[in-house]
């Protein structure tokens, strides 16, 4: 593939062309030749005035379009508009809101709403190894404000007697050398900042015996005996003390929020991992170029469905999505 991209106005043109758009999905997709997504057989034949596939294997389904098998599958959104997308997402510091996203490629706000949940759930990490070397762990409250709230939400809460914090808890590790050389996050909401929930969490993501940082917090306390624990006590104003610090987690946190609470105004907790999956994204490929960036978001896309009805059947309620 030559001539790529490497702005978002010069990939809005480079993919305009539908030809163009979907040989790069060709050739990033199936770099071996085109394969049956339900089979995987490669003896297919182009239908072109469809830009579709036929598997030449006897089975159900035998036609196949770019977007089967991926997040993109059964829409109707033409691939230039969702490329623009990805590319927007996956290089936006802050984020993107639906509202501009709906402006920006030309297809509702509903519609736009529901292509950035698709595209955050490319975004998901699916690795689980362990963490080694120095970690900071560390936790954080993601809320909005009274202001930014839905009235029925504000009503729920004054009803409910519980104020006005309308927060989620969200648990983060940070390792100061990657894989590539430079830090890594992973974040994921949690029901609470208890122990058990704390230590629950070190322990799935840190390597037993590694050298792990956290504040003073009673929850991470008694970990001493399965890592090199390194404390700072933010309570009696100490922030660094040698290479024991958590400012690496704190700073993802500043990030975090500064998308989340500028651009997306509110988020409902049932939605949050989806938010974490976008900024984790961005941070662990920020020392790469946009257009390295934007494919490793594409790659992200298969063997992944979202459909409308599994985004919109939790318990969120009384928020104008962003």
């Amino acid at each position: 593939m030559t001539n790529e991209p490497t702005t978002l106005m010069e990939a809005m043109r480079y993919f305009a062309d539908p030809d163009v758009a979907l040989d790069f999905m060709m050739q990033l997709r199936w770099p071996n030749g085109v394969a049956c997504p339900r089979c995987g057989n490669m003896d297919v034949r182009f239908l072109s005035t469809r830009r579709i596939w036929e598997c030449k294997e006897k089975h159900a389904k035998r036609q196949f379009s770019i977007k089967v098998g991926t997040v993109f599958e059964d829409s109707p959104i033409p691939l230039d508009k969702w490329l623009a997308a990805i590319w927007m997402l996956a290089n936006a510091k802050n984020g993107v809101s639906s509202y501009e996203l709906s402006r920006s490629i030309g297809v509702t706000q509903k519609s736009a709403w529901f292509m950035l949940a698709r595209i955050r759930a490319a975004m998901e990490d699916g690795t689980f190894n362990k963490m080694e070397g120095i970690v900071e762990a560390d936790e954080t409250w993601i809320g909005g404000k009274a202001r930014n709230m839905h009235k029925a939400q504000r009503e729920a809460k004054l009803q409910g007697g519980v104020g006005m914090t309308g927060k989620a808890a969200v648990f983060g590790v940070l390792e100061r050398h990657g894989p590539d050389g430079h830090s890594r996050v992973r974040v994921r909401p949690i029901p609470d900042n208890k122990r058990g929930t704390l230590e629950a969490q070190v322990r799935e993501n840190v390597t037993p015996g590694a050298n792990l940082n956290t504040d003073g917090a009673g929850g991470y306390r008694f970990l001493g005996e399965e890592y090199a624990h390194g404390v700072v006590e933010h309570d009696a104003n100490e922030y660094v003390r040698g290479t024991i610090h958590t400012n690496g987690i704190e700073n993802f946190w500043s990030l975090l929020k500064r998308s989340i609470h500028g651009t997306y105004v509110s988020v409902e907790p049932f939605h949050l991992f989806r938010y974490l999956d976008e900024q984790a994204f961005r941070y662990n490929s920020r020392k790469i170029t946009d257009g390295e960036r934007f494919k490793a978001a594409l790659r992200g896309i298969m063997g992944k469905r979202l459909t409308y009805a599994d985004l919109t059947s939790g318990p969120a309620v009384g928020t104008t999505p962003a």
